[in-house]
């Protein structure tokens, strides 16, 4: 059974702007708000991210003044869902916070902080302290952003080498049409949820990238290889619909395979990557539909344009 995907091609067109305007939006939002694409989390601003464990249940307005009374008004505050045994979670986001030196003598603002939640809700266990230097942050954006902007031109020199300036360009327009996509989702959860970014997201970013243009690459080659032989009997949208439906279903078992083991590491894996295993999913996700629907209909409509062109002139 054949499906006939380029016939539908302003509709998964349409599917895609659906996706990528909102996303496009939140962009926009996001800049003004954070001063940023999306909200940007510790390893790009730097500050200390501490989490505890608590046996009974917290409320936020005392923990808001215990932070008030240690001048770290303003830090981000999360609270997870209390479990059944009625322990609960609290993660704080802030400026760096003083821990002890060896030479001081006095209690430390990290010491004093966990004095006073401690006398508010009783004793807690310490999950994780994360802290990044104001410094360090900001080189780790410009690094990150740095090997985004070199994989890309490095793609885009590669593609348009190995094919013909309109597979190039439809090609670079897929691999952007993801990297929108998935930009433009997590802007969406920056605004509605507070979610932060951390550098685990620029390699989501490259991964998704990579995995996008290789399914791009394996569907043009079919279309292309076709080309040379079915020029004569069959219209170029009849070529690279063919050619879609010959790769199609290596295409989706190649991505449910990846998807099924993100969506378990997802459900099943710990905090600190799910993020990134969220980004994972959805780029790669957008990845699969770009590489099939997207980008040979926009292919198939370039000809088209490019055909009507010439019988104007002859």
């Amino acid at each position: 059974m054949k499906v006939d995907i380029v016939k539908y091609r302003w509709f998964w067109i349409g599917f895609s702007l659906a996706i990528l305007i909102p996303g496009l939006i939140a962009v926009g939002m996001c800049f003004i708000r954070y001063g940023a694409p999306v909200k940007l989390g510790l390893d790009f601003t730097g500050g200390t991210k501490l989490e505890y464990k608590f046996s009974q249940k917290l409320e936020l307005e005392k923990i808001r003044t215990i932070l008030d009374k240690q001048k770290l008004g303003g830090s981000n505050i999360q609270l997870s869902k209390a479990g059944e045994d009625g322990s609960q979670v609290l993660i704080i986001r802030s400026k760096a916070i003083k821990e002890r030196k060896s030479t001081q003598k006095k209690s430390s603002q990290k010491e004093r902080l966990d004095n006073n939640l401690r006398q508010a809700f009783g004793d807690f266990e310490i999950l994780s302290i994360d802290t990044v230097s104001p410094i360090i942050g900001p080189e780790l954006l410009a690094s990150g952003l740095l090997a985004l902007i070199f994989t890309l031109v490095g793609i885009v020199l590669y593609i348009s080498y190995r094919f013909k300036r309109d597979y190039a360009v439809c090609a670079i327009i897929a691999l952007l049409h993801d990297v929108f996509i998935l930009v433009g989702l997590f802007s969406i959860f920056s605004l509605i949820w507070g979610l932060e970014i951390d550098s685990l997201f620029i390699t989501a970013v490259l991964t998704v990238i990579g995995f996008s243009v290789h399914d791009t690459i394996v569907v043009f080659d079919r279309i292309r290889e076709n080309s040379k032989f079915l020029s004569k009997n069959k219209t170029f949208a009849e070529i690279a619909n063919e050619s879609i439906n010959q790769t199609l279903v290596r295409s989706i078992n190649t991505s449910l395979t990846v998807l099924l083991t993100l969506g378990t590491l997802y459900l099943f894996g710990g905090e600190t990557t799910k993020n990134f295993v969220g980004a994972m999913f959805l780029g790669i996700a957008s990845g699969t539909y770009s590489s099939i629907f997207v980008a040979s209909a926009l292919l198939v409509w370039w000809r088209e344009i490019a055909k009507k062109k010439k019988l104007k002139v002859v």
